[in-house]
């Protein structure tokens, strides 16, 4: 997806899960150092990083 093609999507979640968001959030910010981090950017790279493992495991399970 192009960078300007993004869209806001607005969901509810749990304190808790937005507490374990802000903690990854740190996680990366310390990591990378690559100045800010977003929460849009990690919840991007945690989604594309699942996609991949889905990926991998539907076709190993095509293979038997």
């Amino acid at each position: 997806m192009n960078e300007n093609e993004r869209i806001q999507l607005n969901v509810r979640i749990t304190k808790e899960t937005s507490a374990k968001l802000d903690e990854i959030v740190e996680y990366y910010q310390q990591g990378l150092k690559l100045g800010r981090i977003y929460k849009g950017d990690v919840l991007t790279d945690i989604i594309e990083k699942s996609y991949e493992v889905m990926n991998k495991q539907k076709r190993s399970f095509k293979r038997y």
